[in-house]
């Protein structure tokens, strides 16, 4: 590595000296005196191993980077492993929801459907109850008409019978009616 130092050295030195017309060798040229001066810096730091140094912390600059890449790809794959397994759950949770909101819609689909049919029976139970009160109520007012026909034709009958039967017979009648009771008491 000295050897390349100091070749380079006096290249770049060749044409600085041929500019100004002073030989390059001299300690009066500035140029010889920095070329020197710097051939000396560059000795003393391979002296004291600061390339070695330097390579050195630099290895441990890359150790401690290819480190750290390391551990962000380990936290990258833990990140995509533990995001799958939120999607995971996220999917499961989002089809649990789905099948409770379609069983919910069954549900009420279905309640509907019972409710109309328990409606219906409720309406026909109601119009059976109803015609019966009609029919009834219609047989107590026949009854009632009847009765009161009925009664009105034996008032009738009696006060047309009363008018024209006379004392003996109205006896017998009497006689024949207490007769029936007695039988049928008997």
């Amino acid at each position: 590595m000295n050897r390349i130092a100091i070749i380079a050295a006096l290249m770049l030195a060749g044409p600085a000296a041929a500019a100004e017309g002073e030989p390059f060798f001299t300690l009066r040229s500035t140029e010889f005196v920095v070329t020197i001066a710097f051939l000396i810096f560059i000795g003393v730091l391979v002296y004291f191993r600061v390339p070695a140094l330097i390579g050195g912390l630099l290895d441990k600059r890359a150790a401690g980077i290819k480190a750290e890449l390391d551990q962000a790809r380990a936290l990258h794959d833990e990140a995509r492993s533990i995001l799958a397994s939120y999607e995971r759950k996220h999917k499961e949770v989002q089809d649990q929801a789905d099948r409770i909101v379609e069983t919910a819609k069954r549900e009420a689909i279905a309640a509907a459907e019972q409710a109309k049919a328990d409606l219906k029976a409720s309406i026909a139970r109601r119009l059976a109850a109803a015609e019966d009160q009609i029919a009834s109520a219609e047989a107590a007012a026949v009854r009632e008409v009847r009765d009161r026909a009925v009664n009105v034709a034996v008032a009738a009958a009696g006060d047309l019978i009363a008018a024209r039967m006379t004392a003996a017979e109205k006896n017998r009648l009497i006689d024949a009616s207490i007769g029936e009771v007695e039988t049928r008491l008997h």
